[in-house]
């Protein structure tokens, strides 16, 4: 045998070259869909995999709006919105959420208040959540008995009651206890305020909004 073969074979007897599959060091889950996925992998550009689908050692097994289970390594992976992984083992991160802009520049973030769904346009213009008195009564919040308040709308000066939330939830982030408006007239649409908005970082992308709960 040459030195050349010997060396070769002593360095894989060492272990000096690996023959291991190279599958993905890292993936992160940034969007969730029925039977789809939008991960980024080992920090790249986020790409959307369906079910079936495998990218750079990466299977997405099957996704909802709430979860996605992928195969890495012959493991299985379970992630909801905003978390990640690293080689192989499951990390917590801040709960994360993408909005995409309308064809007017507008942001709508579907969620939940106080357990009641409820879709909302991001306003960061409103000091705080602001939802019709329809919408207060629907899910059943006893707003007169906050502190009654003036309000001005596009349709005027009208009244309202600022009250407290007790559960505010988008995609994967929830938080507690925040400050709101029910306002009697001249509100169409829930406003995803400051208040809330306060609690995130916010990045903005050309027409995609990340909200990153901060605390």
């Amino acid at each position: 045998m040459s030195l050349k073969k010997k060396m070769v074979a002593m360095m894989i007897a060492a272990g000096g070259f690996s023959c291991t599959a190279a599958w993905a060091a890292s993936l992160s889950v940034v969007g969730l869909f029925k039977d789809k996925a939008i991960v980024s992998i080992d920090g790249g550009k986020p790409r959307t995999l369906s079910a079936g689908q495998t990218v750079q050692g990466v299977k997405l097994v099957a996704a909802d709006s709430d979860q996605a289970s992928f195969e890495v390594d012959g493991k299985r992976q379970t992630l909801g919105m905003g978390q990640s992984f690293a080689g192989g083992a499951a990390t917590n991160t801040r709960p994360s959420v993408s909005l995409t802009a309308d064809a007017r520049g507008h942001f709508a973030a579907t969620g939940a208040l106080n357990g009641y769904p409820m879709t909302f346009l991001v306003d960061t213009g409103a000091t705080a959540i602001a939802i019709s008195a329809a919408e207060a009564r629907r899910i059943g919040l006893d707003y007169r008995s906050g502190q009654a308040v003036n309000a001005g709308t596009a349709a005027g000066v009208v009244q309202a009651w600022r009250v407290k939330f007790n559960t505010v939830k988008v995609g994967s982030i929830s938080v507690n206890q925040v400050d709101g408006m029910v306002v009697e007239t001249g509100l169409n649409v829930p406003l995803l305020g400051m208040s809330f908005l306060n609690r995130m970082e916010m990045k903005r992308d050309g027409q995609t909004m990340t909200l990153t709960q901060r605390y």
